[in-house]
């Protein structure tokens, strides 16, 4: 019997050691590799091919599909997520270890922002980074500090094989020879000791340890057997009855760390999201400034032309002085205008490129190619018009925080397994079963015997002592075997905390948490909703915007002709001409500036519902691997020379 349980609990000990997760490449052998670091994929710091297969004589011509491709392929925010699914990948290979769980920090990077014509001269015009939001896994930020689970402790699931050896020489004075035939006991041996210990995740402890004594000499004449040797071979099995008894309770790490995992991706997903809807919206801004320096220099051109225009006339006397002085400070204006629109268009690449390679900056002809966006805006006859409720029902679908929510709540329900066994008292089965063996040779020191005053010297000889135990270490082990000589030992241990505050502090601080969790999820539909109805709002209103900015833009064009005719046929004035043209380009900025609202309002519509990968073709494996398998648009034709 003894001998079916010792194989049962070793074939139960190494039973655990197939359960692994893929953490990268193990080093060493068989015996080697638990002991060894394991090789991490190093990180590439070079950009994808992609950025030279669209430059063409110092300009990248980029479509906003390449622009998603190449921040998809080099971008270092979604790089970094990448990561945090292997890092969750380690925290699930601490909780199968049944360790303490760390903290995984998923934070999510906005990105930089545009940019801006305020903050030109400093160096903050690069774009803020926007800042960062937090995807909650197991709680906190800090990826080093260990999360301790309230409630019933886990088991350690890794088997645990120890050893211990000594040499020891031990004299101690006696105040009695009576038992060991002299006043001075000097003895000298060798143990070793040695073992595997197992945690279950039924709260079940096995530990299966041999202690051994080996040649045990002693200066001591009543020892029939010297040097002899002693072992013995126990098996030990505790079984948690109350507190830590189940697989529920002592595998709740692990389940949470497969939380977490989970969360890990959707992180990734966010965090590609939220780089996409970056890129689109820098894409576009770049757009916009583009068309908005057109603006200004046709503007200077108009400008420059009623200047060179007015001053023939000044020649031959036809104009005063005053005019030429105002038509040449309207030209100088609108020649810092584009000046200064020139250096936002210039920033804003930077800017583009800083979110789409890797380091492109460090490479000159990257950080000085010029962008040349090749995508126009292209806005529908017609908005679509859903449903408010079917707006909300497919947001609600689409949205991964949700999705992040029930996690939460989830691992909160968990956590309170614990917490609930915790309050329980401790009680624990346990059983010892233990062989023993005893071996050694005649005690060669001679008895003194004393007889009528005469002390004589006897000398022991094999007849005179068992013969079972005469021999060496193999002897003791064949008696082990042979189970001579078993110990059997069963009994209960029980402890009862009589008030158990900590305990019942720890559930009621679980089951406030939750509740707290269920109000921060609703708080977050709340807020969806309100998201989306705004959202949808926004954009009809910026669509509104752009259609209203597009017909004013029209008539005041046709203002300005209006009015340059009148000052050709002498029935206006050249303020009034130069009035109305400063009145057009406003108008036509305007129009430039609605169009980049009502692009903005869409993609935000878009991040809104959950859409924007798929509005954009986005393939998520694509952006697991940071290689995107669409081939780069074709550069137009006519910018090939």
């Amino acid at each position: 019997m003894f001998r079916s349980l010792c194989i049962l609990a070793f074939a139960s000990l190494f039973s655990l050691f197939g359960q692994s997760v893929d953490l990268g490449e193990r080093n060493g052998n068989l015996l080697t590799r638990n002991y060894r670091t394991r090789t991490m994929p190093p990180v590439s710091m070079g950009d994808s091919p992609r950025v030279d297969k669209l430059m063409r004589a110092g300009r990248i011509y980029l479509s906003l599909h390449d622009a998603i491709a190449l921040a998809l392929e080099n971008n270092l925010d979604i790089e970094s997520a990448r990561v945090n699914p292997r890092l969750s990948d380690t925290n699930l290979y601490r909780a199968q270890a049944g360790q303490l769980l760390r903290n995984v920090s998923n934070n999510i990077n906005q990105g930089p922002s545009s940019a801006s014509l305020g903050v030109l001269s400093g160096a903050s015009s690069l774009g803020s980074t926007g800042g960062s939001s937090s995807v909650s896994g197991t709680g906190g930020v800090l990826s080093g500090l260990n999360v301790q689970l309230a409630g019933s402790a886990i088991p350690n699931l890794d088997p645990v094989a120890f050893g211990f050896w000594q040499f020891s020489h031990i004299t101690s004075p006696q105040t009695s020879s009576f038992v060991t035939g002299t006043n001075f006991l000097v003895t000298q041996f060798q143990s070793g000791n040695f073992g595997i210990q197992q945690g279950f995740l039924t709260g079940t402890t096995a530990t299966l340890g041999m202690v051994n004594t080996l040649g045990l000499r002693q200066n001591a004449p009543q020892n029939d057997f010297n040097p002899s040797t002693s072992a013995n071979l126990s098996l030990q099995i505790t079984q948690n009855l109350l507190q830590g008894f189940g697989l529920a309770v002592n595998g709740r790490a692990i389940r949470v760390a497969k939380n977490q995992r989970h969360v890990s991706d959707l992180a990734f997903q966010q965090q590609v999201i939220t780089t996409v809807k970056s890129v689109v919206d820098l894409y576009w801004d770049l757009v916009s400034f583009n068309d908005t320096l057109k603006v200004k220099q046709q503007t200077f051109e108009l400008d420059r032309s009623l200047y060179e225009d007015n001053r023939r006339r000044a020649e031959l006397g036809a104009l005063a002085e005053i005019d030429i002085i105002q038509t040449e400070a309207e030209m100088k204006s609108a020649q810092q205008d584009v000046i200064t629109a020139e250096a936002q268009v210039e920033q804003q690449e930077m800017i583009l490129k800083s979110v789409i390679t890797r380091s492109g900056l460090d490479n000159l002809a990257v950080a000085t190619a010029r962008i040349v966006p090749t995508d126009n805006v292209n806005t529908p006859a017609v908005e679509p018009v859903l449903p408010l409720q079917d707006l909300v029902a497919e947001a609600f679908g689409s949205r991964l925080e949700i999705e992040q929510n029930q996690i939460n709540l989830e691992n909160s329900k968990i956590s309170m397994l614990g917490t609930k066994n915790a309050l329980l008292p401790t009680l624990q089965a346990f059983v010892n079963l233990q062989n023993n063996g005893q071996s050694g040779q005649v005690n060669d020191i001679p008895i003194a015997v004393t007889v009528n005053g005469q002390t004589t010297y006897i000398t022991r000889t094999p007849g005179s002592v068992n013969p079972y135990f005469l021999g060496g270490y193999g002897t003791a082990l064949g008696q082990i075997f042979g189970r001579n000589f078993p110990n059997y030992t069963a009994g209960l241990q029980l402890s009862i905390p009589l008030r158990n505050r900590a305990a019942q502090a720890d559930l009621m601080t679980d089951e406030l948490n939750y509740r707290q969790s269920q109000i921060q999820d609703k708080q977050l539909r709340n807020g969806i909703k309100l998201n989306v109805i705004n959202a949808a709002v926004g954009l009809r209103q910026a669509r509104a915007a752009y259609d209203t900015s597009v017909q004013a833009r029209k008539l005041q064009e046709q203002t300005l002709a209006g009015e340059r005719r009148k000052y050709e046929l002498g029935a206006s004035t050249i303020l009034s001409v130069l009035i109305v043209q400063r009145d057009t380009t406003t108008r036509e900025i305007a129009e430039v500036q609605a169009l980049n609202q009502y692009v903005r309002a869409r993609t935000a519509y878009q991040q809104v519902l959950g859409h924007i990968l798929k509005e954009y073709e986005v393939d998520l494996p694509d952006a697991v691997s940071g290689v995107v398998k669409r081939e780069p648009d074709l550069i137009p034709v006519d910018v090939r020379k």
